[in-house]
């Protein structure tokens, strides 16, 4: 690959020995390093890119990311000269030159408006690692705006490339101009109406006028996207107009909380639209130093440490006259933007639940050392605890909190498994609890869809895991207190997430991690862990099985397929058809996700597939999207593939809509779609696409 400078590129030397790259056509603004900006001069003639990043004196992969990023943003070129010349004139030809020229900028647009952009120069290395791209709009006033690089730099240290066009609440068209995964709605300016005039004024609901500014502004975007919307909650005011006397449930601070009530209650009615609990964000890192409503207003909810980065020109206001501000950055702790770095983690964990960026299906925990202390087979039981020792939430309590934790992640669908150095039948033995330790909170080895409790390599147990349930291995977290474990893990399987060096934030970061937490719970989470236990229990009896098709009848297998309507897609039904299509990656026709919004107000038909044996009901495991006889995506759950369910819910589609076409899109994973439609009497044409293959009609001479 030739790249070059875009001509339509300058850099602007910055204090520090940074430079700004601008580009004069779509105005895109990027701080980069020294190292950077000799990268982009480093192609102001037309260099093959290997070459270039072979001798420009660091890590060649490195470099070859940065560059690609460059190219990506615009800043390098794969084009010539005149191409890019003829191309940038092709995009704004028109009626209205002027017009196309913006809407142009504003599809390319990343970042904030310049007064509010507080932007961190791009290192050589910012390119490399990453997992995934993720395009995200953020409206609202300057708290959300001036986070767009923080979040950008929280995405960075996840692996993610974060790619941010912050603008105003009232710029809707930005939605339609600019590609995007997901919507970050800010504080908009009517919350300064929660706080005005008494309850009456607000027929007795101060939060009234705010939520339905927020309604108002979801409404307008739904009628340009389906992508999913997240509303920031209002943080909680730190200090109130009447002190102790603010009382009652109309008070100063009731007043936001329960606007954000209200909120919340509004995200739960409207499809893929969810809450930011930013109230609770802050709290956690320190609510008063993180606003500023104890500094200059009850309602604006800035950063106190905004005040330390204002423009020198706004002395002026104050005749140039202003008391010494150390005390002020003291109190922050010295840093003016960490509410920023606060709400771009809350942001971020926020996007990772509802985009499933990196979900992990199974927590993997070694047990001595995790669940109990010191090696079960040298202390005869996992506790020695009596209530007459202490409490429960004394030293013991470490241990039952991460039962518990884990018990809890079981409730969301996430299997758990074990691997032990250990001998499996003193293990089993000797896991045991006594009449007074609280079993209701502790695991059982029943809880454990695998274990693998033996003297083999631990990496290598974990591959085994993989191999019996069928997830990749970056669907995997595993636990272990010791670090020679972790690291031999990581070398081995670097796939896999690995926790255990703090255990006392073992529980926190187990309940937290937006890896482990799904938008809702349905009935097939909850019950996840029983229907994989089933799964493995057929493939064990299928192993001892010669005839494939006399063992699928012997399990009874019933299939239903439904065609969803308004009466029968319940939000619970659509969230794990949504769960079903971002999820599934083996049985998964196209890889084609859909938003609930997409689901149940989109043109098409939703088919949902259940399903029963004799050794569990699978319930929802299946379902198709069809738009005017194209089947857009088709999925069935890894847990059911062999049984038979899509040619079910294949032979609905069929009958209800004869001229049908079917995709597959190859990806690593999904081998077990590819003859889907084959095997269902379709053919394959030259666009790719499935077509229905109709027996001919027999002609009846008369």
């Amino acid at each position: 690959m030739i790249l070059r400078r875009s001509e339509f590129v300058h850099l602007i030397d910055l204090p520090g020995g940074n430079a700004l790259a601008i580009h004069a056509v779509t105005q895109a603004r990027l701080p980069v390093t020294a190292e950077v900006a000799r990268l982009i001069t480093a192609f102001d003639r037309p260099r093959e890119l290997e070459t270039a990043a072979a001798t420009f004196g660091a890590d060649p992969a490195t470099v070859r990311a940065c560059a690609l990023m460059l190219l990506d943003r615009g800043f390098l070129s794969d084009q010539t000269a005149e191409t890019e010349r003829d191309a940038t004139a092709q995009a704004v030809q028109g009626r209205d030159p002027a017009a196309l020229l913006d809407q142009y900028r504003r599809t390319r647009m990343e970042g904030a408006h310049p007064y509010w952009a507080v932007e961190a120069p791009r290192a050589l290395g910012d390119s490399t690692g990453h997992q995934q791209r993720l395009d995200v709009l953020l409206l609202g006033d300057c708290d959300v705006q001036m986070e767009a690089d923080f979040l950008r730099r929280e995405a960075l240290s996840r692996g993610v490339d974060l790619r941010a066009a912050a603008s105003f609440a009232n710029d809707i068209e930005l939605a339609g101009d600019r590609p995007h995964d997901a919507i970050i709605i800010g504080a908009l300016q009517a919350r300064h109406a929660i706080v005005a005039g008494e309850p009456e004024h607000h027929g007795g609901d101060p939060s009234r006028v705010y939520v339905q500014a927020v309604q108002a502004l979801v409404g307008k975007l739904r009628a340009i996207t389906t992508k999913p919307i997240l509303i920031d909650g209002l943080p909680e005011p730190t200090v109130q107009p009447l002190g102790f006397a603010d009382r009652g449930i109309h008070s100063h601070r009731n007043r936001f909380r329960r606007t954000n009530l209200a909120l919340a209650q509004l995200a739960e009615d409207l499809p893929d639209v969810h809450l930011v609990d930013v109230a609770a964000a802050l709290n956690a890192a320190g609510s008063a130093a993180l606003l500023d409503d104890g500094l200059v207003s009850f309602t604006h909810f800035g950063s106190a440490g905004w005040m330390l980065q204002r423009p020198k020109t706004e002395l002026a206001a104050v005749h140039n006259e202003f008391p010494d501000m150390q005390p002020l950055a003291d109190y922050v702790g010295g840093d003016p933007y960490r509410r920023e770095t606060v709400m771009a983690r809350a942001h971020m964990d926020a996007l990772t639940t509802v985009l499933a960026v990196d979900r992990k299906k199974c927590v993997i925990v070694d047990l001595d050392g995790v669940l109990w202390p010191g090696v079960l087979a040298e202390t005869g039981a996992p506790f020695a605890w009596t209530p007459e020792m202490g409490g429960p939430n004394s030293y013991i309590g470490l241990y039952f909190g991460i039962h518990e934790a884990l018990r809890t992640l079981r409730r969301r669908g996430i299997l758990l498994a074990c691997v032990s150095k250990n001998d499996e039948a003193t293990t089993r033995r000797l896991w045991r609890y006594q009449q007074h330790d609280p079993r209701h909170r502790l695991l059982m080895p029943s809880h454990f869809v695998s274990s693998r409790i033996n003297w083999q390599d631990k990496a290598a147990n974990i591959a085994s895991i993989a191999d019996e349930l069928g997830f990749p291995l970056d669907a995997f977290l595993f636990v272990d207190d010791s670090a020679r474990e972790r690291e031999r893990v990581r070398q081995s399987l670097p796939e896999v997430a690995v926790l255990g060096q703090d255990l006392f934030a073992l529980r926190r970061i187990l309940l937290t991690d937006p890896r482990l937490q799904s938008v809702r719970t349905t009935e097939e989470a909850a019950s996840r862990s029983d229907l994989v236990k089933a799964q493995i229990d057929r493939s064990l009896l299928r192993a001892g099985t010669q005839d494939e098709a006399a063992f699928v009848a012997s399990l009874e297998v019933v299939s239903m397929v439904e065609r969803l309507t308004p009466g029968t897609a319940s939000g619970a039904v659509l969230e794990r058809v949504r769960e079903l299509f971002a999820r599934t990656t083996q049985f998964n026709a196209t890889g084609r996700g859909f938003t609930l919004t997409d689901l149940q107000h989109g043109p098409g038909h939703v088919y949902i597939l259940r399903m029963r044996d004799r050794l569990a009901d699978h319930g929802l495991v299946g379902a198709a999207v069809v738009v005017d006889g194209d089947i857009q995506n088709l999925v069935l759950s890894c847990r059911v593939i062999g049984l038979g369910g899509e040619h079910k819910l294949l032979g609905q589609i069929k009958a209800d809509e004869p001229s049908t076409t079917g995709w597959i899109v190859e990806t690593d994973r999904n081998i077990p779609v590819r003859h889907v439609y084959r095997d269902n009497g379709f053919r394959h044409h030259a666009d790719g696409g499935w077509r229905l293959s109709l027996p001919e009609q027999t002609v009846v001479a008369v």
